[in-house]
């Protein structure tokens, strides 16, 4: 079956939902979550089945991210995929000790730098297994600094490769 562009976030949203009903029934093996369709569609998406578990796992553990931030994630990334990479999947990959250390602060923010590093290998979808755009610690810094996940992905998109264009905005959402 082909990826319809017109249902995709339908297609998305209906995955979410039954990834979410297999780990409340207790079903916390993701390996078996996904038929070829559903494995075909994530790479589609420019999504990598782990990654899209762990949204299914954290919204079930803490209630964050919902199912439509998790979409509106996936958009971006989606979207950089086919615009930026022109449909092609990248096969590098970044593991946990080549990220910033999670105590490092850029102009007296802390996570900053970690979190950039971490937008930029979400966007062309180069992220290790063990690493989570959107985990604990990205929530507690987007909810300090209201700023949404996936507009955090968007600015570091326009950004490029700026990041001064990047901590001057968390400067404005945090209003200084």
């Amino acid at each position: 079956m082909a990826l319809s562009h017109y249902t995709w976030s339908t297609h998305f949203l209906t995955l979410f939902a039954a990834c979410s009903a297999r780990f409340e029934r207790g079903d916390t093996d993701f390996s078996g979550y996904y038929g070829a369709e559903d494995l075909a569609f994530l790479s589609s998406i420019g999504c990598k089945p782990r990654e899209f578990f762990d949204f299914v796992e954290d919204q079930a553990n803490y209630g964050d991210p919902r199912a439509e931030v998790a979409l509106l994630i996936a958009a971006v990334r989606r979207d950089y995929l086919l615009v930026m990479q022109h449909g092609q999947l990248s096969a590098r990959e970044t593991t946990p000790d080549q990220l910033p250390p999670k105590v490092e602060a850029v102009e007296g923010i802390p996570w900053l730098p970690r979190l950039i590093a971490k937008a930029r290998l979400k966007l062309k979808g180069e992220m290790d297994p063990e690493i989570m755009y959107g985990c604990g610690g990205d929530r507690q810094f987007f909810i300090k600094y209201d700023i949404h996940p996936a507009d955090f992905l968007r600015t570091v998109w326009a950004a490029g490769d700026d990041d001064a264009r990047i901590i001057a905005h968390v400067k404005r959402q945090a209003g200084g």
